[in-house]
């Protein structure tokens, strides 16, 4: 008979704790193996990573890396959340985005959305969505004072506020039912469009707005505080939190210019930001913003119960991708998941197909039900702070808050927000980040699923209605795979002119176990610039290498196989397949000294290996094609 015992299962009970230090002697044998020699804390330190923007994440946390102390969901500094219950009454805001400029298809959608889990409506008015005198038509059928309207009306936010509060009027709705909020955002709007003129006026607009949604529409909130524009810029998770706090202390310094007090004036703002698919920087990004605000409201006078940062989280339009945008399905789910642990109160799922066009019904059915799938299957919501008490999230948030502090002190120092971006300081300091980030794309070390790895030169391309240009003329739109699309764009061309994609031989010496390894990296990097590879039975010497180029069709080649086989073989193929025409023989792997010496002689032009610039080899090679 077993006996349990009384306090529970307790398998490791009689044996010692393990130390950080043994643990990194496990490390130390496993770096060796790969030929790092570290000790110590440095075997650790050779196992982290440095973030763009500062932190750097170890690959271990313990209760040795201690934070600040992150309170109660609810309360000061609301790094758990802005609300006690957080998400899990209701769980949050699922806000889906319209932009379509037809009213009648808009409304048809908006319906639909509104009929099947959405519970909020963002909509783009002016000329990159819907026209403003066209809010009424997208918006019949729609019960105001059950669905709040968000508006992102750009410069002309003043026609857009009126439109909207007039049809609120127009139906007869109480004071304090209607929710939302009137999209006025001045400097995000001259982030987008790089408009010099002063932009006092408008922020005495935006003041007058906020004035009137007191009196008239205490539901509706006038400002939003929209942090895209920095991160589609390429700037950092730092960056876009700095250069939302010196957007939030410019608005609140207009509000109370106006007269509204700092704790109606905090009411005012809505804070936006982005939520990628790395869910913990996302989860991490949003804690640190609500305790970051909650410093700034507590030193402007704020009361407790004003200093509540209201959050809606976006998926990043950054990391979509034009290319297998399926994947895109799998990015948003994590980017919202993300953004739900994080505790953003509304979040939108931007639909898979963003990048294309206008979304059709599909992807906005999908976008809708990622939200609903996270909450009412996964349970998301119904734990408040789930991310909270890890030693990792913990440490992150408390870095990341940090680094943020300095740049939003940095635009400060520069006169504030509106200089910054005026005198183009910070715009520089965002492409600063953007080309370190490309660097390390252009190279795979952020590697970019179905575009840079396991690409998918049949697929057929998706086509989708085109959307309204967005504002333009500021900050510029940056996308994770536009070096790529740019090589695989020359590639659809070339297919178009003659008939069939550039190719390359992968020659593939001795048995699968020695090449498969280097021939599926060769394979991956050249369809990543849209040329194809054609991949024949291992090639059993120069001879047969040789035949076998010749009737590939190809132009150029490459030598996959392990380095034992590339002593034995690889300058006598590299020769023949020179002789038998190829224009340019590279090699898959990156040997040294005497050995590289051996195989440039032989015919080898250049190597291609893991942490190669990958962008300018294959540049380089549809060059040499002709590929124009």
């Amino acid at each position: 008979m077993t006996v349990l015992p009384d306090d529970g299962f307790f398998l490791a009970a009689e044996f010692p704790d393990a130390t950080r230090q043994q643990w990194q002697r496990l490390v130390e044998g496993v770096l060796s193996k790969a030929g790092t020699v570290a000790e110590g804390p440095a075997a650790e330190e050779a196992l982290s990573t440095t973030l763009l923007d500062g932190p750097t994440i170890r690959p271990l946390y313990t209760a040795d890396d201690s934070a600040p102390a992150a309170g109660h969901p609810g309360f000061p500094p609301f790094v758990r959340g802005g609300r006690p219950e957080g998400t899990a009454v209701s769980g949050w805001d699922v806000r889906q985005h319209h932009a379509d400029p037809d009213p009648r298809r808009a409304n048809e959608a908006v319906l639909a959305d509104l009929e099947n889990g959405v519970t909020s409506l963002w909509l783009t008015t002016g000329e990159a969505g819907l026209p403003v005198d066209a809010l009424p038509a997208a918006l019949d059928g729609v019960y105001l004072d059950l669905a709040p309207v968000v508006l992102d009306p750009g410069a002309d936010f003043e026609a857009a506020a009126h439109q909207l509060l007039a049809l609120h009027d127009e139906r007869g709705l109480p004071p304090g039912a209607a929710l939302g909020n009137l999209g006025a955002d001045p400097l995000g709007t001259l982030a987008r469009t790089g408009n010099t003129t002063d932009p006092a006026e408008p922020l005495a607009a935006a003041a007058a707005l906020a004035a009137r949604c007191l009196r008239e529409r205490p539901g509706i909130r006038a400002l939003t505080v929209d942090a895209l524009p920095y991160h589609e810029a390429g700037g950092s998770a730092a960056q876009e939190l700095g250069a939302s706090l010196a957007t939030g202390v410019a608005y609140l310094r207009a509000l109370t210019a106006a007269g509204l007090t700092i704790d109606q004036a905090c009411a005012q703002l809505e804070f936006r930001y982005a939520a990628t698919a790395d869910q913990f920087l996302t989860i991490a990004k949003l804690r640190a913003a609500r305790r970051l605000w909650a410093r700034v409201a507590e030193v402007s006078g704020a009361t407790t119960a004003a200093a509540a940062q209201r959050q809606h989280a976006v998926t990043s339009s950054v990391m979509m991708t034009r290319r297998d945008p399926w994947v895109n399905m799998l990015r948003t789910t994590i980017a919202c998941l993300g953004a739900g642990v994080g505790g953003a109160d509304a979040v939108t799922v931007l639909p898979f197909d963003e990048a294309l066009g206008l979304p059709d019904a599909f992807a906005r059915r999908i976008a809708r039900n990622t939200s609903s799938i996270l909450l009412e299957e996964s349970h998301l919501a119904r734990v408040v702070d789930p991310a909270g008490g890890s030693w990792y999230v913990e440490r992150l948030t408390d870095e990341l808050a940090h680094e943020a502090w300095g740049v939003f002190q940095w635009i400060e120092r520069l006169g504030g927000q509106a200089a910054a971006l005026r005198e183009g300081h910070l715009a520089k300091a965002l492409a600063d980040v953007w080309e370190a980030y490309s660097d390390r794309t252009a190279k795979r070390r952020y590697p970019i699923t179905g575009v840079s790895e396991f690409p998918n030169l049949n697929e057929k391309p998706l086509e989708r209605r085109p959307a309204p240009e967005p504002l333009s003329g500021g900050l510029p739109r940056v996308r994770r795979d536009e070096a790529y699309e740019r090589l695989r764009a020359r590639s659809d061309a070339h297919l178009a002119a003659t008939g069939a994609r550039p190719r390359v031989f992968l020659a593939a010496l001795g048995p699968a176990a020695a090449h498969t390894g280097r021939a599926t990296f060769a394979a991956n990097l050249f369809q990543a610039g849209g040329i194809e590879p054609v991949h024949e039975p291992a090639s059993v010497d120069a001879e047969s290498a040789a035949a076998a180029f010749a009737a590939s069709g190809a132009t150029i080649a490459c030598l996959c196989s392990s380095d034992a086989l590339y002593a034995e073989q690889a300058e006598a193929v590299a020769v023949a397949l020179k002789e038998a025409g190829a224009e340019r023989v590279f090699l898959a792997g990156k040997p040294r000294g005497e050995q590289q010496k051996a195989y440039v002689q032989a015919g080898v032009d250049e190597f291609v290996f893991a942490g190669g610039n990958a962008v300018a080899v294959l540049s380089s090679v549809l060059d040499r094609m002709g590929v124009a």
